[in-house]
This record gives C-alpha cells, structure tokens and sequence, in this order.
C-alpha cells in the first residue's frame, strides 16, 4: 500500500502542531511515568513521531517502513525503515521501552501481531516495558472500519492475551483511555488535556482507545 499518499491525504501537515501540542501533554503528564531520562526509547509504526518527539528520554528511535518518517523526526531521533517483525537494526535486549500507537490494527493478521510482540521482547531489556495504545474495538465497533488500512480488530483483552502469548507480564490494562482520534471530543487546548489525563472518570466517558503496559521479566 502507498502509505505516503495515503497518510498525507488521511493527516494534512497543518494540523501536526496541534497533534505535537497534544503530546507533549500526554507524555508529559501521563507516559513518562514508564520512560526514565536515562531510557533508550523505540516507537514502532511511528508515522508522525508525535510520541518519540516529545518523550523525554536518552535515546529516541523510530521504526516505520514509510521512507517519509524521516521528514517528521526531530534531530535527536534515529529513524529506521525496517519491518516490525525484523528491526534488524537493534541487538537483542538493548531497549528500554517499546511504543506503539494506533498501528497493530495496520497489520494484516493475528500472526503479524505475535511476531511484532516477538521482536519487541526480542530487542527489550529484562524488565523494559512495552506500550500499545490502540483503539478498542469494543467501544469503536463502526468507525474501526472507516479507514481502507485498518485490518485486525483488537481488544484490551485480547491485547493482553496476545502480550502474555509473547512472555509479557501485565503491568496495566485500561480499557478506556484516549478519545478515538484527535479529531473527536479530547479537548485540544493542553490544559484541558492535562485536566483529561488527571480524572479518570472522563476516560470511561470519552475514552476509546485501550492503554496496555507490559513488563519483560
């Protein structure tokens, strides 16, 4: 699939400072409390980079097969345009946490899923976590299939049950936390982001994507 074209028609350009402003907020205020300053950072299916701009971490790296990603990282990121299921680029256990948003429901397949699980426990460090925010098929069963790209329906639990296939340990699970997009209800102005992410309850109303964390024993 032309994943450029698709993505720039899907996401116009003008509206990454709002999506980076969002971000911020949300690594700041809730995601940075599994990444240390110290942490070595991999975000898989990076697109955009909103996540691995804003962390605050040692080392940045983004994967993502789209040659474009480069254009959209910043100078401290390493960009690597390889598979998910083959980051050839990094040794085993060298990782302190692996990212993904919004991206296992690009693949094809189940399967697919696994092996990304793999190589993610492949490249973490024992103890290193892995973070899938990903939208809930549970709370988006119509909207799910409003994009030509998205292929495998997931769950919170069937996340987890995928992640423990893998040898993951469940360190969180929330079923509902972000709204599904940014172009929905989640308040755009980071203040009213910051006010989101501290009540809890607002995420069972609004939210709509699944928060996973898992732990590497």
């Amino acid at each position: 699939m032309d994943l450029q074209t698709l993505y720039s028609q899907r996401f116009p350009e003008q509206n990454l400072a709002q999506k980076n402003a969002i971000w911020r907020v949300i690594c700041k205020n809730f995601l940075s409390r599994y990444v240390r300053p110290t942490d070595t950072v991999v975000d898989v299916g990076a697109g955009y980079c909103e996540f691995i701009n804003n962390i605050q971490c040692a080392r940045k790296i983004a994967v993502d097969l789209n040659p474009d990603v480069s254009r959209f990282a910043n100078a401290d990121v390493e960009v690597i345009n390889e598979s998910c299921t083959a980051i050839s680029t990094l040794s085993a256990a060298s990782v302190d946490v692996v990212f993904m948003s919004n991206f296992l429901e690009h693949l094809p397949n189940k399967q697919l899923i696994l092996e990304t699980f793999k190589e993610a426990h492949r490249i973490l460090k024992p103890g290193g976590h892995i973070i899938v925010l990903q939208p809930n098929i549970r709370f988006v069963p119509g909207e799910y299939w409003d994009f030509f790209d998205h292929h495998t329906p997931l769950t919170d639990r069937s996340l987890c049950e995928a992640l423990v296939l893998e040898q993951f340990t469940i360190k969180r699970a929330v079923a509902q936390f972000l709204p599904y997009t940014t172009k929905s209800v989640l308040p755009q102005a980071p203040w009213l982001v910051r006010l989101y992410l501290a009540v809890p309850l607002a995420w069972r109303l609004l939210g709509k994507q699944a928060l996973v964390v898992g732990v590497k024993p």
